[in-house]
């Protein structure tokens, strides 16, 4: 992969001189094109870059607008994920519950658990 090379004559501006500039312009002390005139800046549109990248995300943020039906929508699925995953917790308690019991079972009846799966596992249970 080539990298290309910036020319000779870019100008390279610190960190520290761009945090500045964006923080003179979230204060409100001037605006991009007056900062852009201020320090000399190249560029017309640095300025507000700096913004979006260093700033306080007052500025150059994404704004959704939704319906009030979209609102609603989205608080039903986050209710209902939350819903879900208590119930998918309780399932957990519940299996590790059981999983114990066996072990104690088992155990009073002098039988590994192995044993005891294969013992019962598969066929339905008839009645004679």
């Amino acid at each position: 992969m080539k990298r290309i090379q910036p020319p000779a004559n870019a100008i390279r501006y610190s960190q520290n001189f761009k945090l500045k500039v964006v923080k003179d312009f979230e204060r409100g002390e001037m605006n991009g094109a007056a900062a852009h005139r201020k320090y000399g800046i190249k560029g017309n549109a640095t300025v507000m870059r700096w913004v979006k990248q260093y700033g306080s995300g007052k500025y150059g943020k994404v704004i959704r607008v939704e319906e009030p039906g979209e609102i609603n929508e989205e608080q039903r699925l986050r209710r209902e994920v939350r819903k879900l995953k208590e119930v998918l917790a309780d399932a957990h308690v519940d299996l590790a519950l059981e999983r114990s019991f066996l072990d104690i079972a088992c155990e009073q009846m002098d039988q590994s658990v192995e044993a005891f799966k294969k013992k019962h596992d598969g066929g339905r249970r008839t009645r004679r």
